[in-house]
């Protein structure tokens, strides 16, 4: 059977916009001097400070680099981590 949205052109859009972000993410990662296995070393880092005193889950786990807006019509790059957190652990009396 056809897909007659994706026969009109309807599917493509949705292509369009996953090629669009990544391209927009890899020139973000260019702008930033930060290589994906940098920002690996980076999420990894991030996973044991904060597992250190939660309980997260890794699955959901989402670090990006991203560009915001400055007030002089600038950019600047921003990291923004995502961490789904299950439970905060107890630190004890001697931890807190």
């Amino acid at each position: 059977m056809i897909d007659l949205f994706k026969f009109f052109g309807k599917g493509e859009s949705k292509s369009k916009d996953i090629a669009k972000e990544r391209l927009k993410l890899v020139l973000i990662h260019d702008r930033a001097n930060i290589s994906p296995k940098y920002l690996d070393m980076i999420k990894d880092d991030v996973i044991k400070v904060i597992s250190s005193y939660m309980e997260i889950d890794e699955e959901g786990l989402d670090i990006r680099l991203s560009r915001i807006p400055q007030e002089d019509d600038t950019y600047s790059t921003a990291l923004i981590a995502n961490i789904p957190i299950k439970k905060v652990k107890n630190l004890g009396p001697n931890k807190g």
